[in-house]
């Protein structure tokens, strides 16, 4: 079991569920895809859905509870489509100090959808906390 410290109140019908987390190392979250991600008629499921389950897992694979996310640097490789699931993988490469170089690839069945890197932050406070 793994207890999760980020991002308490997101949607997870929205961006994903968890499905493992090891803390400062990695993540594996998944997505049922559905109506409402739909970009078109085609049966096209729009882009930033996928994009957001890799930014949440790399947020768990950090989990910290004031984690960030600063930089992306990602790959849109294949497309997905309504009744896809898709599994997005992150894993920490890279750790200095506060910040955290996270690889992240989502999958549907075998097939990479998504892949790329997220540099996050580790802060001593909420992003939004503006006391000193």
């Amino acid at each position: 079991m793994f207890e999760q410290k980020t991002h308490l109140k997101i949607s997870n019908f929205l961006v994903g569920t968890p499905i493992e987390i090891i803390e400062d190392k990695s993540a594996i979250v998944e997505l049922e895809t559905s109506e409402v991600m739909l970009a078109d008629n085609y049966g096209l499921i729009h882009g930033g859905f996928t994009i957001g389950l890799a930014d949440y897992a790399a947020m768990l694979a950090v989990n910290d509870p004031f984690v960030v996310l600063a930089a992306v640097d990602l790959k849109l490789v294949a497309p997905v489509k309504i009744g896809d699931k898709m599994i997005a993988y992150a894993n920490i490469i890279k750790s200095e100090g506060k910040k955290r170089e996270v690889s992240v690839n989502v999958l549907v069945k075998d097939k990479i959808v998504l892949t790329g890197l997220m540099t996050c932050y580790k802060l001593d406070k909420h992003v939004l906390d503006n006391t000193k």
